[in-house]
């Protein structure tokens, strides 16, 4: 008897190959792409941290860490998380674990939090892992509709909680959107999540690549005046609140595969019992260089990524919506009516002219975007926008 795919799981088989995957496969395919699609920074890792990691390797600091990472990285965030939004872990506080990415992070809540039958709330447009998670977990993903701004607000979110929910996950900024929530809407999610008895996830992974128009005032000391809204500034959220946090797109180490996350105990010590059976423990080497990221000004990086989002936005508003991107290094554009085009087949359209960008159904129950990413070189991104608007004018 052959063996064959027959044997798969109605798991695996649910599961597609992500959108953004087949957009890379197509890349391959192209002598010199613009290559608008890719979700990493084009900047160099820091020195700091790549000798770092280096001279752990050499000091053969190369087998299994404690699965929630080593107490030196654990001790450093703890720090950073006193400083930034004034969480004081341990002594009955929150607890950090470091994470095999945010991905990593995302996958052992959710398995700690969801189980048959249960719901999570997530935005539409989402990061394309998050509807995964729900049937990874055997659970189910429900899609909060954010559309025209993108924002997911408490009013947005309460009419799609019922007994069978357990979590809501709010990105903010948002992938693929780049949109920033403000801090009354952060608080007021908070709020809801709280008079519901739900946990609020929030996914952070780009909460220092903010710009100027999404930073918020200072609260504590001067850190927050760099970072966007968060609902973990609010009085007692450690309570309430998982953060997720990672290094790799604020540091240009998305292949480090590394993040942490801080919350409630009871939820830290589960995901830390998950993780001791699937990722085992994040990078040793690589979280001591992680360690020094702190030390690490990555604002003039920052600041040419806003100099690019507002070329991006400013050649495409004219033709079409875009809601203007206040984080991360995306801008979703709306296809215009005129163009007689979805999402998947512009980007279709593109490919043909050599620039690659990811269709919005990607990210979408509705076909009606593309996300670009500007984080490509400048000439490079310049063409590729040139192109985008020619094609949108037609």
């Amino acid at each position: 008897m052959t063996v064959n795919a027959a044997l798969l799981s109605d798991r695996a088989r649910g599961i597609n190959v992500s959108g953004i995957r087949r957009v890379f496969e197509l890349g391959a395919k192209l002598p010199d792409p613009i290559n608008l699609s890719i979700g990493q920074p084009d900047f160099e890792v820091p020195p700091a941290m790549r000798r770092a990691a280096a001279e752990a390797m050499d000091a053969r600091q190369n087998g299994y860490t404690l699965t929630h990472g080593t107490a030196a990285l654990r001790e450093r965030v703890a720090e950073h998380l006193a400083w930034d939004i004034g969480w004081r872990v341990g002594d009955g506080g929150p607890s950090v674990a470091i994470t095999s990415g945010t991905s990593g992070a995302l996958l052992t809540a959710f398995l700690s939090l969801i189980g048959p039958g249960d719901e999570a709330i997530i935005p539409d447009p989402y990061f394309v892992m998050y509807p995964v998670l729900g049937q990874l977990t055997h659970g189910k993903c429900v899609p909060c509709d954010t559309y025209p701004d993108f924002r997911m607000t408490a009013e947005r979110v309460e009419p799609l909680i019922n007994d069978r929910t357990k979590l809501v996950l709010l990105n903010s900024p948002g992938n693929p959107t780049g949109v920033v929530m403000s801090t009354k809407e952060v608080r007021d999610l908070l709020d809801l999540c709280r008079s519901k008895g739900v946990v609020l996830i929030s996914d952070e992974i780009y909460d220092e690549f903010t710009f100027s128009g999404g930073r918020t005032e200072p609260a504590i000391g001067d850190a927050s005046s760099l970072r966007c809204p968060s609902p973990c500034r609010v009085d007692g959220s450690a309570d309430d609140i998982l953060l997720i946090r990672g290094f790799g797109k604020t540091y240009g180490v998305t292949g480090w595969r590394l993040g942490y996350a801080a919350g409630p105990s009871w939820l830290i010590d589960a995901m830390n019992r998950i993780q001791q059976y699937t990722f085992v423990c994040p990078p040793a080497p690589l979280q001591a260089g992680a360690i020094e990221s702190f030390g690490v000004d990555m604002r003039p990086q920052v600041d040419e990524y806003e100099r690019r989002r507002n070329e991006v936005a400013g050649a495409l508003s004219e033709l079409t919506e875009v809601a203007t991107p206040e984080g991360a290094f995306y801008a979703f554009v709306r296809v215009p009516e005129s163009i007689g085009m979805t999402g998947s087949q512009l980007t279709e359209a593109l490919v043909e002219r050599n620039v690659l960008v990811i269709p919005g159904g990607v990210f979408s129950g509705r076909d009606t975007h593309i996300r670009l990413s500007f984080s490509a070189p400048p000439a490079k991104l310049s063409e590729g926008v040139s192109i985008i608007a020619d094609l949108m004018k037609r």
